[in-house]
């Protein structure tokens, strides 16, 4: 196949390598938080405005549950991210259209049906600790967008896998 080159090729292989370390940072950070608001709880205390844990005791594990939640979205980003390299990298090459690609879309849509489900779950944690005194504002839950995302990937998963049979039998024929 012949390389067909695109600016924007180099530019989506640098944005996801940086993606992909961003992702490892905010894992790190997130399960840093983590551990230590079990082991300085005065700390979290004090980040959520409350002067003791009886005060409001679902608020503080809901948060931790919450940030929980948050750490299952970096393997299922970094999955996603790997993916999409390796994408980029058959197009680079000049075959994208291969049955790994069909497969790796799939995979990708089945990845960000996951971010969807932890979305919604994070904003039932929020909804059921957020109180009148304490009220928290999550930016999570349904999002119209993500799932129509979701929706597009597979059915570009199966586009991709139909294009790739179609080529393998024109190669056969000719």
């Amino acid at each position: 196949m012949t390389n067909h080159s695109s600016a924007a090729l180099p530019v989506a292989w640098i944005t996801l390598r940086i993606l992909i370390v961003l992702n490892w940072l905010y894992g790190a950070c997130l399960a840093g938080l983590l551990a230590y608001s079990f082991i300085n709880e005065p700390f979290l205390l004090r980040a959520l405005g409350l002067s003791s844990i009886s005060e409001n005791p679902s608020l503080a594990w809901g948060i931790r549950a919450v940030a929980a939640l948050g750490l299952l979205a970096v393997p299922l980003n970094l999955a996603l991210l790997n993916r999409l390299v390796a994408m980029v990298q058959t197009v680079r090459a000049g075959d994208p259209f291969i049955a790994a690609n069909a497969y790796r879309l799939q995979a990708i849509a089945w990845l960000l049906l996951g971010q969807q489900v932890l979305s919604l779950a994070v904003a039932l944690v929020g909804k059921a600790i957020s109180t009148a005194e304490h009220p928290l504002h999550l930016d999570a839950g349904f999002s119209p967008g993500g799932w129509l995302a979701v929706i597009m990937t597979f059915v570009l998963a199966r586009v991709f896998a139909e294009g790739t049979l179609m080529r393998e039998d024109l190669e056969g024929t000719v």
